[in-house]
């Protein structure tokens, strides 16, 4: 799934259409919000600065509007798949989720507050 940081300037939409051109070569028009998520259990470790991150995700709906999948500096593989191969696909946890909730689901997702 595309994503990375959000640039100064930009808009929360603005970095979700630009990550997802940079990362697939695909142009996308937003139509929606699926989801905001967060997994108090996954956190990130960056190593050269020691520093400790707990990550939170939007989640975008949108339509292909052009472009072709293309592979960047930060991807290995660019494909368009079929709902029928998700369960299949390598990947966290926490992906398979919002991707599960995105497809089954019309409304928007938002992490329910702890105990």
């Amino acid at each position: 799934m595309p994503g990375g940081a959000h640039d100064p300037g930009e808009s929360l939409s603005m970095t979700a259409v630009r990550e997802t051109l940079e990362e697939t070569g695909i142009n996308v028009k937003l139509t929606g919000v699926a989801g905001i998520y967060t997994d108090p259990r996954h956190v990130i470790h960056y190593t050269s600065n020691d520093e400790v991150r707990q990550e939170f995700t939007v989640v975008y709906r949108a339509e292909y509007v052009s472009g072709e999948p293309t592979t960047s500096s930060e991807t290995t593989i660019v494909e368009w798949v079929p709902i029928e191969r998700l369960g299949g696909l390598t990947m966290d946890r926490s992906q398979r989720m919002r991707i599960r909730w995105a497809i089954d689901q019309p409304g928007i997702w938002i992490d329910p507050i702890g105990d």
